[in-house]
């Protein structure tokens, strides 16, 4: 009798060997899903991504005339480019009982659980469906999942609920920030350096827009709203990029600056990026337009995602407590299509899933085989819960 693990392992090498990462296309990924799931016996349908070379696939398993369960995970991965792996990082690598990879944690090994897990809900007698959403375009603002969602919300029958897979040690998380995030397009006018009077330096208005956010940011730490559930607790922002000037003898005419706010569920992170916009707009500008009315700054969103908040009386909130044996709920800083699936498709969510978020995103990612083990016991109790 094959294993969980013995059943696990060889879906997670072939899904780590696709690099994914997400400016990538996932749709070998999602061929190579659609083949092992049509081996089962198990329908889907894909959702194409309308421009990019992309797929999201909706998986029904059981009737699907009735209000089943979710389970979420995405395919994309961030990069390696820079990083120093001790391995091929698209190789599944053992070691001991850790299993090294890109996106092993975050989050292809929760994927893999799900799908050796597929014949299983296959051949049991389902009383009520379980739904696989396998998606992409998570790690660059939860962006490849909306098509589906959009679909899903059309459904004659709305899912239940939703556990979305992201690595939580198999903790039961019912909440987390929102996010927004803006690009602003510093445009100065050049000069000699020799002639700074006759130029507008687009690096040193961009220095100021700098600090407008991080004063409001500042503000927010020591003076704003608090939820005690988070470990950092309050509406955080920061400057995360930042680009401008081409040499040391000229007054630069260009800068870009990114930057993000991420916000507890009483703050709204886009009206404190608006509120910096509008500092700049008042602040900033006039001295540019002063010198020269064609320079100014532009603002355009990178992404925003909604806050999860998730009450913990609700229905979604006992099951998962029910099927991981675990009563104690968090909450955490990270992101997560959570808040996607309740805001844009009414659908009760939490976050539960293999692994630790802090294994993600670095050299030599990797997951225990313990957590697979956990993952499986977990979608195993919801098998024997959707039969009944």
């Amino acid at each position: 009798m094959t294993t969980d693990l013995e059943a696990i392992l060889p879906i997670l090498d072939r899904l780590v060997a696709f690099d994914t990462t997400s400016p990538n296309s996932n749709v070998e990924l999602i061929a190579y899903v659609e083949g092992y799931l049509k081996q089962a016996g198990i329908s889907f349908r894909r959702i194409p991504d309308p421009v990019l070379p992309k797929a999201s696939l909706w998986v029904t398993i059981g009737p699907p005339d009735r209000a089943g369960y979710i389970l979420s995970g995405h395919t994309d991965t961030v990069p390696v480019t820079g990083q120093a792996w001790t391995s091929d990082p698209y190789r599944l690598r053992r070691d001991a009982d850790r299993l090294h990879a890109r996106g092993a944690v975050d989050m292809k090994g929760f994927i893999a659980v799900c799908l050796a897990l597929a014949p299983r809900m296959a051949s049991a007698k389902l009383a009520t469906p379980i739904h696989l959403a396998i998606s992409y375009d998570e790690e660059v603002g939860c962006t490849g999942v909306k098509p589906m969602l959009q679909e899903i919300a059309r459904l004659p029958v709305r899912p239940r609920g939703c556990f979305v897979g992201e690595p939580t040690g198999m903790g039961v998380v019912i909440g987390h920030k929102s996010k927004h995030s803006k690009r602003a397009i510093v445009r100065g006018k050049a000069c000699h350096s020799a002639l700074t009077s006759e130029g507008v330096n687009a690096v040193e208005a961009a220095a100021e827009l700098i600090l407008i956010i991080k004063r409001v940011a500042t503000d927010l730490a020591a003076n704003g709203a608090r939820d005690l559930e988070h470990i950092v607790p309050y509406t955080t922002g920061l400057t995360t990029i930042v680009r401008g000037g081409i040499a040391n003898n000229i007054v630069p005419d260009a800068c870009e600056v990114e930057f993000e706010f991420r916000g507890i569920a009483a703050d709204n992170p886009r009206d404190i990026c608006e509120a910096v916009v509008a500092q700049a707009r008042a602040t900033i500008e006039p001295w540019m337009r002063a010198r020269d009315p064609s320079t100014g700054i532009d603002f355009v969103e990178v992404l925003d995602y909604p806050a999860l908040e998730t009450p913990r009386h609700s229905g979604i909130v006992q099951l998962g407590c029910n099927l991981s044996g675990n009563n104690h709920t968090s909450k955490v800083s990270f992101g997560t299509e959570a808040g996607l699936f309740d805001a844009m498709a009414g659908i009760p969510s939490i976050v539960i899933g293999p692994g630790h978020i802090a294994q993600a995103h670095k050299p030599d990612e990797w997951i225990a085989e313990e957590q697979l083990l956990a993952a499986a016991q977990f979608v195993r109790r919801l098998i024997d819960h959707c039969c009944n």
